[in-house]
């Protein structure tokens, strides 16, 4: 199954309120399931989920409830059950994630207390409580990477309070899945991933789980959005639902009313840390090309190109020449990368890989991640105001990568029109101060930024700097664009030219 992207137009990272993992932690409500002898004994797939369905049910309208469905697909969903290994002393306590987690600092805000304060040890282990569904009769079962992580004894527990060691055969923190796999001698009851990516805003959907711990426990709702992106990582894509979902519901299944799983519960968004009908789940497009990494190989291998890409917004795209804002700018193109060997250069433009137009960086992150390692893609650019093509052999994703630090400034230099006061250094010119309020401040630009061009052209002194300003404003150009290094990388700032 191919990975569909889907378009990501607006974040909604910077929304009032918090987004939390629904996982449970060591506080959580656990009820102990004791080990039945009895094995598991049940059989569910996609085929045998779409007989004997009410016709309410067929016509996709939930005319008798979700009865039906419900009793063929929760003997497959189980709750995960994770003993962690934790360091002598935890940072800003009790966060609810794991420590470098993408939604940790939201625990952290909605906690509160000092996040750098070093909390006593508890004891040698903490509890973890989250979902989980089986996807093989052989014992394959999809959850959450933060369900998971730092695990060192993983349990799973059946509807019938039957439990069983589960291995970690994978995890991916990227896209927060993971698979494990328990040892079995009869077949399993289980689900499968929805093979069509067809989900629509408005379809009813049910999730399954074991919000604090309770259980499975079952709720309904419609999908609200698709393709929303909350910043927990490159590759965000998610489905809104507003189905109940709880910590606890981590990693548990978002089904259609066929029984197909069509997501991967994963967050909710709440200013007070219960639910407000705003959860989040994986697509399954995205996690069954994932899982199924995982499973052949234990790890997701991903293209690499090694740029730093942003956004086209309208400025950028009239200082460019651009006539729409889509796309992806090339900000910055990292030595001994694939995009370097193929020719690929800062300010270039992303429009379409392959064929397929992009319309916005995650577009681009999700297609390159989706190439295999030694492929040739085609990418097509705008480039010094004309459309080209481009050949470059995509690589295999590096483990780590490095930045670059900055060097205090030395000489000083003022732009008032722009909201920069400037200097130079060893470096280059640097940002010294920024005005606040001003477009600048706007635009993120802080002290201690470098800024590597200017319209285009490289820049080496304040008079650089000012002559091309100069320049572009004898071209009656509207704004400036300035390619800018900061401690996260490079990228593009396109600032209005104001009169002085």
């Amino acid at each position: 199954m191919s990975l569909k992207t889907q378009s990501n137009k607006k974040s909604i990272f910077k929304n009032k309120g918090t987004f939390i993992a629904a996982v449970g932690a060591a506080a959580i409500i656990g009820f102990g399931a004791a080990s039945l002898d009895r094995p598991v004994s049940a059989e569910t797939s996609v085929q045998a989920l779409q007989t004997g369905l009410a016709p309410g049910l067929a016509s996709g309208l939930p005319m008798v409830g979700f009865a039906d469905m419900v009793e063929q697909v929760t003997p497959a969903v189980v709750s995960i059950q994770v003993v962690q290994a934790i360091p002598t002393a935890t940072r800003g306590g009790q966060s609810g994630a794991p420590q470098g987690h993408p939604l940790e600092r939201f625990f952290r805000d909605r906690q509160g207390g000092d996040p750098g304060a070093e909390q006593p040890r508890r004891g040698p282990r903490s509890q973890a409580q989250g979902s989980g569904f089986v996807i093989s009769a052989d014992g394959y079962i999809v959850t959450n990477h933060h369900v998971v992580d730092k695990g060192v004894d993983v349990s799973v527990v059946f509807k019938d309070g039957t439990e069983a060691k589960a291995e970690i055969v994978g995890t991916d923190e990227k896209t927060d899945l993971a698979l494990l796999k328990i040892d079995t001698d009869s077949d399993l009851p289980f689900v499968s991933f929805k093979e069509t990516d067809d989900l629509r805003v408005g379809d009813w959907v049910v999730a399954v789980g074991n919000p604090f711990g309770l259980g499975g426990t079952v709720t309904s709702g419609i999908v609200s959005a698709r393709g929303r992106d909350i910043g927990a990582g490159p590759y965000d894509d998610f489905i809104q639902i507003d189905a109940s979902i709880n910590q606890g519901n981590s990693g548990g299944p978002t089904f259609d009313l066929a029984g197909n799983v069509v997501g991967v519960n994963t967050a909710i968004f709440s200013p007070t840390g219960g639910n407000v009908g705003i959860g989040f789940a994986i697509p399954a497009s995205v996690a069954s090309d994932v899982i199924a990494d995982l499973r052949e190989n234990g790890r997701v291998a991903r293209g690499w190109l090694g740029v730093a890409i942003q956004p086209v917004g309208p400025e950028i795209a009239e200082s460019l020449g651009l006539a729409e804002d889509e796309g992806a700018l090339i900000a910055q193109v990292m030595d001994g990368s694939p995009a370097q060997a193929g020719g690929l250069e800062p300010g270039d433009v992303i429009y379409a890989i392959d064929g397929t137009v992009m319309e916005s960086p995650k577009d681009v992150s999700k297609a390159v991640a989706g190439l295999k390692a030694g492929h040739t893609a085609s990418f097509n650019l705008w480039r010094d105001g004309s459309r080209t093509t481009i050949n470059v052999e995509i690589g295999a994703y590096p483990d780590e990568q490095q930045s670059a630090a900055l060097t205090p400034p030395a000489e000083e230099g003022v732009l008032d029109g722009l909201g920069l006061a400037l200097a130079e250094s060893p470096e280059g010119v640097v940002v010294r101060a920024v005005k606040p309020a001003s477009q600048a401040a706007e635009k993120g630009l802080r002290p201690g930024d470098i800024i590597v061009e200017v319209a285009g052209d490289p820049v080496a002194t304040l008079s650089d700097v000012t002559a091309d300003i100069a320049h572009a404003r004898e071209q009656d150009r509207k704004s400036v664009l300035l390619l800018v290094r900061s401690a996260e990388g490079q990228r593009f700032v396109a600032l209005r030219l104001q009169e002085t």
